[in-house]
C-alpha cells in the first residue's frame, strides 16, 4: 500500500515536469544505479555479459551505464505519457512512421494484425500512438506494484481497449482479431514453465510466449513490430515499424517463435541502450539447465 501511493505520486509529480527535465532527473536516476550496488545494475550485466559476449569489457560496461540512464529515465517519463493530455503526448513524436501505410492498408480491409511492442525506447509511447490512429486492443499482465488502475486508465484512454492476461482477456484478443482489429502485445516477457517454447534469443534458449504465433498460424494475420525510439535531452520520441512475415508463414509453432525472436533481436540491436536489460528474460531455463541469474 505504502509502496503503491508513494509510486503514485511520484508518476504525478513528474507530469508537472517538462519531458527534458524528467530525462534529465532519469539520467541521474540511472547514475545512481551505475554507483550504488543494487539487483537492476546486476542483472544488466549479467544478460550484456550473456548477449553481447564479442564487446570488449569496457565498451561493455559504458553500455550497461548509458542502459541504466535510459532505465531512469523509462521509470520517470511514465508519469507524463499516462497522465498529460493525448494531445500533448502525441507532440512527442518526431516525424512520419515508415512503414505505417502497410499496417493502414490491412485495418482498412479489416484483415486484422498484431503488433508487437518489446520492451524497447518507450513502448507505452507506442502503444499510445497506435491506439490514437487506429482500433487496438492492448494486452498487458497485472502488475505486483498496484498501478493496475493508474496503467489501464493511462494507456487506454487515446482509444484503446486494455485487457488482462487471463482467459477472458485471450479471447478478447480473438475477437478483435476476428473483427478486423490490431493487437498490442509485448511479446518478450518470459511465460515461465507454462504457455511457451525455447527459442533462440542472442544465441540463448530463451522461454517465448506461444500467443502470438498461435494467433498468427490460426488467423493468417501480419505480424508487425514497432517500437519508439527515446531522442536525446528528451526531445520526443522516433517510431519504427518492420512486418515480420516469417512469424505467419513459419510452418510450425517453434519455427513462428524463433522468427518472433529473431524480429526482436534485430530491433534491439539496432537500439541496444534502450533494452530493458534489467528484466531476467533468460529466468526461465531448458530442463538440466543451470540458472543464469
Amino acid at each position: 500500500m505504502i509502496r503503491r501511493v508513494a509510486i503514485t505520486g511520484l508518476l504525478r509529480l513528474t507530469s508537472l515536469l517538462p519531458l527534458p527535465l524528467t530525462h534529465a532527473i532519469g539520467v541521474w536516476v540511472g547514475d545512481l544505479l551505475w554507483w550504488i550496488p543494487n539487483d537492476l545494475r546486476r542483472v544488466a550485466g549479467r544478460n550484456l555479459a550473456m548477449t553481447f559476449p564479442e564487446i570488449p569489457l569496457a565498451d561493455r560496461q559504458r553500455l550497461l551505464r548509458g542502459n541504466l540512464r535510459e532505465t531512469g529515465k523509462l521509470l520517470l517519463e511514465l508519469g507524463p505519457l499516462w497522465l498529460w493530455p493525448g494531445e500533448r503526448v502525441l507532440d512527442l513524436v518526431r516525424g512520419a512512421v515508415a512503414g505505417e501505410e502497410a499496417l493502414t492498408e490491412t485495418v482498412r480491409r479489416r484483415r486484422g494484425a498484431i503488433l508487437l511492442t518489446p520492451h524497447l525506447g518507450a513502448w507505452e509511447m507506442a502503444g499510445l500512438y497506435y491506439s490514437s490512429r487506429h482500433p487496438l486492443t492492448i494486452l498487458y499482465r497485472p502488475s505486483r506494484l498496484g498501478l493496475d488502475e493508474l496503467s489501464v486508465r493511462g494507456r487506454g484512454r487515446l482509444g484503446g481497449k486494455v485487457v488482462a492476461t487471463d482467459a477472458r482477456g485471450v479471447r478478447s484478443l480473438l475477437t478483435a482479431l476476428r473483427d478486423g482489429e490490431i493487437l498490442g502485445i509485448l511479446p518478450d516477457q518470459n511465460p515461465g514453465d507454462e504457455g511457451g517454447v525455447f527459442a533462440p534469443f542472442f544465441g540463448i534458449a530463451a522461454s517465448t510466449m506461444t500467443l502470438v504465433s498461435r494467433l498468427a498460424l490460426k488467423t493468417g494475420a501480419p505480424v508487425f513490430l514497432t517500437w519508439a525510439e527515446r531522442l536525446p535531452r528528451g526531445r520526443g520520441f522516433r517510431l519504427h515499424l518492420r512486418v515480420l512475415p516469417e512469424v505467419t508463414a513459419a510452418a510450425s509453432l517453434a519455427e513462428s517463435a524463433a522468427a518472433l525472436n529473431r524480429g526482436v533481436e534485430a530491433a534491439v540491436r539496432s537500439l541496444p541502450a534502450q533494452y530493458l536489460w534489467t528484466y531476467k528474460r533468460f529466468k526461465t531455463r531448458p530442463p538440466g539447465e543451470s540458472k543464469l541469474y
